[in-house]
């Protein structure tokens, strides 16, 4: 019984240091006597008991690294606290395991090395315009030095880039400038529109008047044409009338009639209308008056 409860602890012992499970997405790092002798993968696995043992476990998943803030010198001698975070995954267990004694350390030093050499090369304006370039730049050289390691950068990304608080407050102004000429720039050029549409306005009002007022001197023109010839036409037709019915019998008495009465209305009228009354010099003969106007019509004739 004892000798069957030995060999059965014996047997869980044996079980539990030979069965390895390693899980999804890890590189486990197998050594035997010491000495590595394969990277086992995911799902289970066998050990020699005693003989193996796991000495290093990887994830193979994307691992972010928070670089740690430091201050960098811009070509311009501007202090500069930059900070940012790199992106690496294992590639290889083994490199990973033997290749340094800290790859996580030595990938974040070498970014920092990097970070601050590329920093030193550009002035304070490059620094905010080409952070996609100093991000590529930091993954080509970690990438590089890295394979060593059996880890792979994917990428870089800086955080802040926080300057002096001098610099800060003279780019705000620089800023507010900007922002001030460009709304003097745009409310200038309302104004130029402004004007110009008022021009176009008066312009296009001023040929409309125009146009209108030739428009309507030419319909005064044709209508005053036309009354005058209508006026003519009406004058014919009554001296034609006159003329005919003058000769026909009795029609001379008729005309000599009409134009004592015309005559006799003149003074009357001439007497009505001012205080000085002018007289013919012979009253008393008015049949010559008669004649002698009958006399110009006759010629008229």
């Amino acid at each position: 019984m004892e000798v069957s409860i030995v060999i059965l602890v014996l047997a869980i012992v044996f079980v539990s240091q030979a069965l390895r499970i390693v899980p999804q997405q890890s590189a486990w790092v197998v050594e035997r006597l010491g000495k590595y002798d394969r990277t086992l993968q995911a799902g289970l696995n066998f050990l020699v008991p005693f003989i193996e043992r796991v000495s290093y476990k990887h994830s193979l998943k994307e691992i972010p690294l928070d670089v740690p803030s430091q201050v960098c010198i811009t070509k311009d001698n501007t202090q500069l606290q930059v900070d940012g975070i790199l992106y690496f995954q294992v590639t290889d267990a083994m490199r990973a395991s033997y290749g340094s004694s800290d790859y996580i350390s030595a990938i974040t030093q070498l970014a920092q090395t990097t970070l601050r050499s590329i920093i030193g090369r550009m002035e304070l304006d490059k620094t905010f315009e080409e952070r996609d370039l100093i991000n590529a730049a930091i993954v080509n050289a970690l990438d590089e030095a890295a394979m060593n390691w059996g880890v792979k950068v994917l990428r870089y990304e800086i955080k802040d880039l926080t300057p002096p608080r001098e610099i800060l407050l003279s780019m705000q102004a620089q800023i507010t400038a900007e922002r001030e000429k460009r709304a003097l720039i745009a409310a200038s050029e309302g104004r130029k529109q402004e004007q110009i549409n008022i021009a176009n306005g008066e312009r296009e009002s001023a040929i409309a008047r125009s146009e209108g007022d030739r428009i309507a001197a030419i319909n005064r023109a044709q209508g005053e044409a036309g009354a005058i010839k209508e006026i003519a036409d009406a004058t014919a037709e009554a001296l034609r009338k006159v003329a005919s019915a003058v000769a026909e019998p009795g029609g001379m008495e008729a005309v000599n009639l009409r134009v004592a009465e015309q005559y006799v209305d003149a003074f009357s009228g001439v007497a009505k209308a001012g205080t000085t009354l002018i007289l013919p010099g012979d009253l008393s003969n008015m049949g010559s008056m008669v004649a002698a106007a009958m006399q110009v019509v006759k010629q008229g004739k």
